[in-house]
């Protein structure tokens, strides 16, 4: 044995009288926190002289003691499962005088909730950070079986040091285990609670990943997207409403949104929201896994060069990434009628359906959209929006953050895949044809459709001085295939 392991303990100080020991063993030093599910505290180990936490569980009324203990017992198997320097480790469960106690590292952070309430939102490499250390922590408790079930910032400490922990796995399902909840209980955090958990579906790992979607919002934003005055009203929005950022930008905008997608099938996987979150740090590399640490601002890439076709703030067109799939699905949702107007997607480029060029000026064309057809201001088909004309632009968006981005950057971005960026292209354009930029008396008689790049336009070295084509065109047509008699668009270009 080395000295370091048979040095005695130092002396510990006397007990003060009054002062509480669990077990005859945990002396309680002052209290944490408390909230509905107990206390927790601040004590010491006397067996081995290390402080820990002791959270004190207290029985809600709608719960069985049979069922109360059989969590607590969960929570410290839960723990002994994982092993992840972003997860607070669980050392013992105890019960003393009716009371059960469980025995925690001891992690002297304030939670995320209670960080921005004291200096607002975070900026976006920060919370990307802290992002991607807490999906480490659920990557490694899916792998184990686990899924948390109660992801939010009161449960995610936030070190000085930039150490992040996630804690409280005490609702915590493992996939083998039966469930232990009551019959109509809603089990976790209402405005944090995934889609498919209102639906009274099991939670699974997407669960945890749309939690963490609500979470970086909150981080992002200083505000919970979906928290409103009752249960009732939070559970109604979550299922009803979309989130709107006015902070995020750029990959933490599509990391956030892509994760808020109401359909588990099509939500972000954890791979592709650690990618996005890396990106938001301005890096191209993924940390080892298991750093669970915030570190110093990651260095800022070179300005972008001006983009010929970009007049579209960055956090807009990242609503891109956070529809793929749809927000309607499920038997719970009926297709939004405007989605009647929509027209199928088409590809431009090489190998494409059509050829574009739609420049930084011009925004209507005389043409039609079909095989073969050009959109185009050369040969006669640009027109001024206020002549007459067939097809009018109303949004052009990136599938890419360029964003604060180099164009070398861009250039080494891999083809997502076409039904990725159809999906895509697709969601926004529809969230543009809903929103102000397309008169609401205007779009009864209209119709609208995305353009996308094919693979092999994406892959195309691009011309000099030029981008590669990251873009994708949302248009504007009559129903009826008449012309166009004045500009539709009230966005200022």
């Amino acid at each position: 044995m080395t000295d370091e392991q048979t040095r005695p303990y130092p002396p510990q100080a006397p007990i003060t009288p009054g002062q509480r020991v669990v077990a005859g063993r945990y002396l309680l030093l002052g209290e944490l926190g408390r909230g509905g599910m107990g206390v927790v505290w601040r004590a010491r180990d006397q067996v081995i002289g290390r402080q820990v936490a002791v959270k004190e569980l207290r029985l809600p009324d709608a719960e069985s003691a049979a069922v109360f203990s059989e969590r607590a017992l969960r929570e410290v198997r839960t723990g002994g499962r994982l092993n992840d320097p972003a997860i607070v480790t669980v050392y013992d469960v105890v019960t003393d005088g009716g009371t059960t106690f469980i025995v925690m590292e001891l992690v002297e952070a304030p939670s995320l909730a209670d960080l921005v309430r004291q200096r607002g939102p975070m900026p976006a490499a920060q919370a990307a950070r802290l992002g991607e250390r807490v999906l480490a922590a659920l990557q490694a408790a899916h792998t184990a079986g686990i899924v948390h079930r109660d992801v939010k910032p009161a449960n995610i400490l936030v070190a000085p040091d930039g150490r992040v922990k996630l804690t409280d796995f005490g609702i915590a399902h493992a996939v083998d285990d039966p469930r232990l909840t009551t019959s109509g209980m809603i089990v976790g955090s209402p405005a944090f609670m995934a889609p498919e958990r209102v639906e009274g579906r099991d939670a699974t790992p997407a669960s945890d990943l749309w939690s963490l979607g609500a979470t970086l919002f909150f981080a992002v934003e200083g505000s919970i997207p979906f928290e409103r005055a009752t249960t009732a009203a939070t559970l109604h929005a979550i299922m009803t409403e979309i989130p709107y950022l006015t902070r995020g930008q750029g990959p933490i905008a599509a990391a956030i949104l892509g994760l808020l997608v109401t359909n588990p099938d099509a939500r972000l996987t954890a791979a592709q929201a650690q990618n996005l979150l890396t990106t938001a740090q301005g890096m191209r590399p993924t940390p080892p896994h298991g750093t669970a640490m915030l570190g110093a601002p990651a260095p800022q890439p070179p300005a972008k060069k001006p983009h010929r076709a970009l007049w579209l703030a960055a956090a807009a067109v990242l609503v891109v990434a956070a529809l793929i799939g749809g927000f309607f699905a499920g038997k719970a949702y009926e297709t939004p009628a405007v989605d009647k107007q929509k027209q199928p997607t088409m590809t431009y480029g090489v190998g494409g359906q059509l050829r574009t060029d739609i420049g930084g000026y011009f925004r209507c064309f005389n043409t039609t959209v079909q095989d073969g057809s050009i959109i185009s201001d050369d040969d006669n088909k640009s027109s001024e929006c206020s002549k007459s004309h067939t097809l009018e632009v109303y949004e052009i968006g990136n599938l890419l953050s360029v964003e604060n981005w180099s164009s070398d950057d861009a250039k080494i971005a891999a083809y997502p895949s076409l039904p990725a960026v159809t999906a895509s292209a697709e969601a926004a354009c529809a969230t543009a044809f809903r929103s102000s930029i397309v008169p609401e008396s205007r779009r009864p008689d209209l119709t609208y459709r995305a353009i996308v790049p094919t693979q092999a336009e994406w892959e195309a070295t691009p011309v000099k001085n030029e981008e590669p084509a990251r873009e994708f065109y949302c248009l504007l047509a009559r129903a009826d295939g008449g012309p166009i008699t004045a500009p539709i668009v009230t966005k200022v270009k």
